[in-house]
């Protein structure tokens, strides 16, 4: 009684604190920006340790989730603080949330000099505003401070997912809980764990243990349940994929009973897509698939189950005449009597998996070219070939998901899918099919990401896409979505992720013995991105799974900060000319600009000197030297045009004809890299 009587009172004096706190735009360090911040002027002071207070049904998950926050605060006070230096930090929740039941996540939070006050229906919603809670600590002196805040939230989308594929490179179960912290971090909700393909199958099969011997590597289903555990204490789903029927040859190589043909294959050794999938004619076909998913949807708590689905261009189906028989017989033949219809056999196959996934209650998911006619509207397709296939599936009655514009392994801008909303507001979809539109998931798939570099692969841009299905659709300033990337990005460090220290660590490696030659070297690397897109596979350089990553390539940042914030001070500089023509203004703001640009120019400029001992002496560096010669002439180049710039000069048409010669050649990738500045460097010399 006496509790609930501190706390009414306690709520009373927060509202009237909030009721004089002008509401702000500011979004401070907040990601994803929450639905409504009203910040206030005061603070919680660095001395006050933060007693909990929980008020809701006994969670032993979200008791140790309040203590992981009070240590990551540095405010907990069970270190022996006195109790006059403690304030209360009240957790009032309805019930025990389930993330796999979409249960709901909406919290209220409130910080003022006198404690911390967190409100939610569910103990998801306390988890959701212990993540917010982590982010609010601003310096003061040498110390932090909470600042006095109210805040109320919602996720716009229900389902907020992430994709890692520890099937192409295996992830230890250590890999795996790192990125859910991230995950939990900045309100991501699914983990969809790809765990099958050509090149392994990892879950351990008690029922067809040949799937797991043949790949090697691969999670024992204790290892399983651990991280089904870790993830559930964080509320995130975990979403289990075995892709059928392509993506299958590590199954046929393990049950050669599979296989669309004669042949007897071994786990797969290519990033290659090899247009070969298990045989959709065969009763034993499902017999084994029902064995399989028997124990694997035991094994996996979560109500939707993915199959897959995707990249089956039929030909190898196509050339066998046992197929084609079928396909006859059962009218899976196009217009022309001869020719299969790929589409309808496959449906054909996932509507006999989907019987198979309904008989163990799951609902299934798959890729978009799973979606067609006869497709019951109870699966959900994840689309990933673009939005046509999102919408198409809302209109035929199907719950969908957006994955295009939110693969990371792309190499493309957080910005870019920043900009990639689920549910524009032109969408092509009346309002109930809009309610069908669940969410998205950003995509991780590891041909090119092993379990040392792929947390620099997913992070931090996989936050700009947690934000992007958090937060309200007008939340749009990229500006301010990279200015709190760079803090996220810190904070995810502290969360034992190696986005930062792995590539360092490699960059290291590169250097060798020699110090002085890792900060010429980090220069240059600063400025690469991988080749976008697929492009690195056809690149003169072959791979296989047991190829190391450890290149410049794959030490190169996913995206440069470096380049991005050079094309800014580029555009920033360029704005400040009252005309196209004229000088730069004389102004301090000017000259700081002036300064900066010519300060880096420089540096580049001298960069590959410093660096061409090392390019010279390292073969497996040497086929990065031509980047950093360019980088040298372009930033010659920038230099003069700096002085032109200062002085009002217009550039000769010969200097601009050499210099788009210039910026022409420095577009040519070496290394499976391009220089990320050639963009900056086309607006500073036009």
């Amino acid at each position: 009684m006496l509790f609930r009587l501190s706390a009414a009172l306690f709520l009373l004096w927060l509202c009237t604190v909030s009721a004089v706190a002008q509401p702000a735009s500011a979004t401070r360090n907040l990601m994803p920006v929450p639905t409504s911040v009203r910040w206030g002027t005061g603070s919680l002071g660095w001395k006050l340790m933060l007693k909990p207070e929980l008020q809701g049904p006994l969670d032993a998950d979200l008791t140790a989730a309040v203590l992981r926050t009070l240590v990551r605060l540095h405010r907990n006070a069970a270190t022996g603080i006195a109790p006059t230096a403690t304030v209360p930090l009240q957790i009032r929740y309805g019930s025990i949330g389930k993330p796999e039941n979409n249960d709901e996540e909406r919290y209220s939070l409130r910080v003022t000099p006198a404690g911390v006050l967190i409100d939610a229906p569910t103990s998801l919603g306390v988890l959701r505003a212990l993540a917010t809670l982590e982010q609010l600590p601003q310096p003061e002196g040498r110390h932090s401070v909470l600042p006095e805040v109210d805040i109320q939230d919602q996720p716009r989308f229900a389902w907020r997912g992430l994709l890692i594929d520890a099937a192409r490179h295996f992830m230890p179960v250590s890999v795996i809980k790192r990125n859910l912290d991230a995950m939990a971090a900045v309100k991501l909700n699914v983990f969809h764990w790809h765990l099958s393909d050509d090149q392994g199958f990892r879950v351990e099969s008690k029922v067809l243990p040949r799937l797991h011997e043949v790949s090697g590597q691969h999670y024992t289903q204790e290892q399983v349940r651990d991280v089904l555990r870790y993830a559930a204490a964080r509320g995130i789903r975990v979403l289990p994929e075995f892709d059928v029927p392509s993506h299958t040859i590590a199954w046929m190589a393990a049950y050669p009973q599979l296989a669309s043909n004669d042949s007897i294959y071994g786990v797969y050794q290519s990033w290659r897509t090899a247009n070969m999938a298990i045989d959709p004619t065969k009763e034993s076909t499902y017999k084994l698939l029902d064995t399989l998913f028997a124990e694997m949807t035991a094994l996996f708590p979560d109500p939707y189950f993915h199959i897959g689905g995707d990249e089956n261009d039929g030909r190898q189906w196509r050339k066998s005449p046992r197929i084609m028989q079928f396909a006859r017989e059962k009218g899976f033949l196009k217009a022309d009597g001869k020719t299969l219809d790929k589409h309808a056999l496959q449906t054909y196959f996932n509507r006999r998996v989907l019987t198979i996934v309904t008989k163990y209650n799951k609902k299934m998911v798959g890729w978009d070219e799973i979606l067609g006619p006869g497709l019951p509207q109870n699966a959900v397709i994840q689309s990933w070939r673009g939005k046509k296939g999102l919408y198409d599936a809302a209109k035929a009655g199907n719950p969908a998901i957006l994955s295009s514009g939110y693969y990371l392994d792309l190499y493309l801008t957080a910005a870019s899918s920043y900009a990639t909303d689920p549910l524009p507001a032109d969408a092509p979809l009346t309002p109930e099919q809009q309610k069908l539109i669940l969410g998205g998931e950003a995509t991780m798939w590891a041909e090119f990401a092993d379990s040392v570099i792929v947390d620099s692969r997913i992070w931090p841009r996989g936050a700009a896409v947690a934000e992007r299905l958090w937060s309200a659709r007008t939340v749009t300033d990229v500006p301010d979505m990279y200015r709190r990337l760079a803090v996220v990005s810190g904070q995810l460090e502290g969360l034992s992720l190696q986005h930062r220290k792995a590539p360092a660590q490699l960059l290291r490696q590169m250097a060798g013995p020699d110090p002085a030659a890792l900060a010429p070297l980090r220069t240059l690397a600063d400025v690469l991105e991988p080749v976008k897109e697929y492009k690195r596979h056809f690149q003169g350089f072959t791979y296989t799974p047991g190829t190391p990553l450890n290149r410049l390539v794959d030490a190169a940042p996913a995206e440069s900060d470096v380049a991005r914030q050079f094309g800014w001070r580029v555009d920033s500089l360029l704005a400040a000319r009252p005309a196209k023509t004229a000088a730069l203004p004389r102004t301090a703001a000017a000259r700081a600009r002036l300064k900066a640009l010519r300060e880096q120019l420089t540096l580049w400029q001298t960069n590959d000197t410093r660096l061409q001992p090392l390019l010279t002496t390292s073969a497996p560096l040497t086929e990065y030297a031509p980047h950093s010669t360019q980088l040298r002439l372009l930033a010659t180049l920038g230099l003069e045009r700096l002085t032109q710039l200062e002085l009002g000069t217009a550039p000769s048409a010969a200097w601009l004809a050499a210099a788009k010669k210039q910026l022409e050649a420095a577009k040519a990738p070496a290394g499976q890299t391009e220089l990320a500045v050639v963009a900056g460097f086309g607006k500073l010399l036009q």
